[in-house]
């Protein structure tokens, strides 16, 4: 079979495809595996509650009914969908939107295609372009989404050492040069894989430097704000005419609807929203449905503030507790648990790489991901990137404690052999 360049690189071997299909031949072989590698977020009786309450309301009524499944909507959106999501953003925080500045997408990940290649790739003069990420370790998501080589440049982070075993990464301005060749800055707030909450001044900085080379800041806000919410410090919401803010409804409970939203100034909507058409022609109906009276009611804050982030700040307290009990004495730090569904461990020294941890563990009936995935556009020269895993502690108490004993166990014997 002859394929294009487009076919060879994306239907070849990358990072997350041999991820995936490993998760998935790892459950054939062990029904029992205990999952903590996955971006599942947790099961919460209230979340789902209000989900099927308002799902059954649509399929009770013949005309809400076949609106959701007989039609098509835009490639931009729902429209009445769009004007709560801007009715919303601007009665909470005063972001001058309408729906002129909102879009809707089929999961936050073919946003993701769509907006990195629309600033970066092969330019119409023949140049080149790339997306730089100013603090890497990023989402393992962006690594193959690219339709040219050299994507992603990145700069390496700060690591300032905290007490109780803990860590955290810092943009480091000192060494960030945002060359001319960059199209736009990306980043994840809260950073998946870490759970590294940007600061606001860390975001005010980027936002500037963006601004100097008259290219977007994006941030992926998948887990973060204004909804999910999956945040445990004060940080605020950001946006601005040069900011493209990505969200989605899948960390509020609904992985399985894939709705990504996009907040942007109108020329860049426009452009997402014709790119849109030729990829996806229209956009899914179910998230928009189920939760467009979330947003003109304001309930989805109130969803997110008494159910999602309290059951998350105390799981990523309870695990941290967890490591800390089985680890003991061992060479390890915790990145700050600022946000997210997952716990970032460091083994300082590891004896073997993250990969080999991660096989080792999967034969015990525990998935992680290992670390060095994650280091989009760091070099392997770097010994840190092959020290880290990350672990996600959205499962039952019970499978996330018995996942903990068992890491810990495997990253004792790695040092014990040495």
């Amino acid at each position: 079979m002859k394929l294009s360049a487009f076919g060879e690189k994306f239907t070849g071997r990358t990072g997350i495809i041999e991820l995936m299909d490993d998760l998935g031949s790892a459950l054939n072989e062990n029904p029992d595996m205990l999952f903590m590698g996955g971006g599942n977020p947790a099961q919460l009786p209230a979340i789902e509650k209000a989900f099927s309450l308002r799902l059954q309301q649509l399929l009770d009524s013949s005309e809400q009914r076949h609106k959701l499944l007989g039609i098509y909507q835009s490639p931009q959106g729902e429209r009445d969908f769009r004007a709560e999501v801007a009715g919303f953003l601007r009665q909470q925080f005063d972001w001058p939107v309408t729906a002129n500045n909102i879009a809707v997408a089929n999961g936050s990940q073919a946003a993701f295609f769509v907006l990195l290649n629309m600033f970066a790739g092969e330019m119409p003069d023949g140049s080149h372009r790339s997306i730089h990420l100013p603090l890497s370790p990023e989402y393992l998501g962006y690594g193959d989404v690219g339709l040219s080589e050299q994507f992603f440049t990145a700069t390496r982070p700060s690591i300032e050492r905290l007490g109780d075993q803990q860590f955290k990464y810092h943009v480091d301005f000192s060494q960030l040069e945002v060359k001319k060749s960059a199209g736009a800055l990306c980043v994840s707030r809260p950073t998946n894989p870490t759970g590294n909450v940007l600061t606001d001044e860390e975001v005010a900085h980027l936002d500037e430097l963006a601004r100097e080379r008259d290219i977007p800041l994006i941030i992926d806000g998948a887990y973060g704000l204004p909804f999910p919410s999956i945040v445990f410090n004060d940080a605020r919401p950001h946006w601005n005419d040069n900011t493209v803010l990505a969200l989605s409804l899948s960390k509020l409970g609904l992985p399985g609807v894939r709705t990504g939203i996009i907040v942007a100034r109108e020329e860049i909507i426009q452009a997402y929203t014709n790119a849109n058409t030729i990829v996806n022609l229209a956009c899914g109906n179910l998230g928009p449905a189920l939760t467009r009276g979330l947003f003109s009611s304001g309930e989805i804050l109130t969803l997110t503030r008494q159910h999602v982030t309290p059951f998350y700040q105390q799981r990523s307290q309870q695990t941290l507790q967890w490591f800390r009990q089985a680890l003991g004495d061992l060479p390890y730090h915790i990145h700050k648990p600022e946000g997210a569904i997952f716990l970032w461990l460091w083994f300082e020294g590891l004896p073997i790489t993250s990969q080999e941890l991660y096989e080792r563990l999967k034969q015990r009936g525990v998935l992680v991901v290992p670390g060095h995935n994650f280091f989009i556009g760091i070099g392997d020269g770097w010994q840190h990137k092959h020290e880290c895993i990350r672990v996600s502690y959205a499962q039952d108490e019970a499978t996330v404690q018995q996942g903990v004993k068992i890491i810990a166990e495997e990253v004792a014997r790695a040092y014990e052999e040495g």
